[in-house]
């Protein structure tokens, strides 16, 4: 009896790319590849790659820990995941990001923009009311907010801008982020020293995909060299901490992944890059979902091959959401850079609830352990715990000298869309959007599904499927 030419790993539940119907998938290995077998009565097989390492996706699937719940649910389970979000009790992971969108509109036009922002777009910019009713609506889910992003479209232009950032700091959220395009930063130096008076507790989220003009323009619309130099000149000026925000795509830029670790180290005022994978779907005609997507595994394979600063132990699954977060860690001191995941036994990640962690080996850190390992943490804070990052890691024991400056993270983040979508993934996933109506709803699903008026569609989705008999034709297959 002949062999499938792949194995079998397990069952989940997708939908299919063309109509969203939600239809049942196989996770199979094959050729060291992970991919997705779906089958929709109407638009028949779809196959898509979800891994280019199939040894660190069975890593994710053993990195996993229980989720932590929100403190309120909002919306019942009626047809479930993923058509009633917001959040609903089957959800299995509280919000350790959530996103306030407080403009549709935007000074940008980006070909790759999910939420189809641009100057074209009449620009509709939250009322002041809102956005507050918007932010208690995190509180209320959350108590204390690990990490709240005001976000858009392009938020620095929105009129009231520093009196919603004054909102959000007065209520208990541990860490304010400000997701960015840097083009007003870039020309507006009052602007930059104002937003220098949020700190501590403040993080620029500043978009950057590459160091060469021709992805910029192939990914923004325009060549943006020049405007995220001046950004991060006036960010170093301040010393105003940022992640730089890298949108990759296979093939464009994705051969920078360690000149830009490299650029981030030199800089002030970086404290970590994020690296975002983006899919071509809908955007080239000869995309192959099973061929041309760029996967969060090829990413961090990018990421060992491209910088010799990180090895594999380095580079670890986020517990409270592996299949879509990883990250890495290190230690900016006297000039060195000393990675430190990769010192965690991984059973501390998973299971460990105030340990205290020592790295004997290294000299520079025998006597000086990380006191800031998190988003959470900030510039002359005492000790604080790798917990706050994500909510996935213990605490850690550690005197209060070295401060945020020190810190240099790297995570990937990637995004679910209608081919990789993972019914039980989506259930874990922690980061966030408030819906103008105070449900909070994954990313994921609120773009697919919640984003400009698309839940009408929902409406012919969660109807009850009509069973059609199944034919079967002579010598084929039913």
């Amino acid at each position: 009896m002949p062999d499938r030419p792949y194995l079998f790993y397990e069952l989940t539940n997708s939908l299919c790319a063309a109509c969203l119907r939600k239809v049942e998938a196989k996770v199979v290995i094959q050729d060291d590849h992970v991919y997705l077998h779906k089958w929709c009565p109407e638009h028949r097989f779809q196959r898509v790659l979800i891994s280019t390492d199939a040894e660190y996706y069975k890593l994710t699937r053993q990195t996993l820990k229980p989720g932590q719940m929100p403190l309120k649910y909002n919306t019942p389970i009626k047809y479930g995941c993923p058509y009633d979000c917001g959040l609903c009790p089957d959800h299995e992971q509280h919000s350790c990001l959530t996103l306030v969108e407080i403009t549709d509109g935007c000074n940008l036009t980006c070909p790759i923009c999910y939420s189809e922002s641009s100057p074209r777009r009449a620009a509709s910019f939250r009322s002041l009311e809102q956005i507050e009713f918007m932010l208690d609506c995190v509180v209320r889910n959350e108590g204390e907010p690990d990490v709240v992003q005001i976000s858009g479209g392009e938020p620095t232009i929105h009129p009231d801008f520093f009196a919603v950032l004054d909102a959000a700091k007065r209520r208990p959220i541990k860490h304010l982020m400000l997701n960015t395009n840097g083009i007003r930063i870039a020309r507006d130096a009052e602007f930059a020293r104002h937003l220098a008076e949020y700190m501590p507790r403040f993080e620029v989220y500043l978009q950057f995909d590459s160091l060469r003009p021709a992805p910029l323009r192939e990914l923004r619309g325009e060549d943006l060299t020049d405007v995220r130099g001046r950004a991060l000149d006036r960010l170093n000026e301040h010393n105003i901490s940022t992640t730089l925000v890298v949108t990759l795509k296979k093939g464009l830029n994705d051969d920078e992944i360690g000149d830009i670790i490299d650029f981030a180290l030199k800089q002030r005022c970086v404290r970590g890059v994020t690296f975002q994978p983006i899919q071509s779907a809908g955007r080239l005609e000869q995309f192959d979902p099973a061929r041309d997507r760029l996967t969060l595994g090829e990413i961090r394979q990018q990421i060992l091959k491209q910088s010799p600063l990180f090895k594999p132990a380095d580079v670890v699954p986020v517990p409270c959401h592996p299949d879509c977060l990883a990250m890495a860690y290190a230690l900016k001191l006297d000039g060195c850079v000393t990675p430190l995941t990769g010192m965690i036994d991984p059973q501390v990640l998973l299971h460990g609830e105030g340990n205290t962690i020592m790295y004997e080996q290294n000299r520079a850190l025998r006597d000086q352990l990380f006191a800031l390992f998190s988003t959470g943490a900030s510039p002359g804070s005492a000790a604080t715990s790798l917990r706050q990052l994500l909510c996935c890691l213990p605490l850690i024991a550690v005197p209060g000298h070295i401060t945020y400056d020190n810190v240099f993270r790297i995570l990937i983040m990637q995004f679910l869309d209608p081919h990789n979508f993972d019914v039980r993934s989506v259930k874990k996933t922690c980061v966030h959007i408030v819906h103008p109506d105070g449900r909070i709803i994954p990313f994921d699903t609120y773009n697919l599904f919640y984003r400009d008026g698309r839940e009408r569609q929902l409406d012919r989705l969660r109807e009850p499927e009509t069973l059609v008999p199944l034919t079967v034709g002579g010598g084929g297959h039913g």
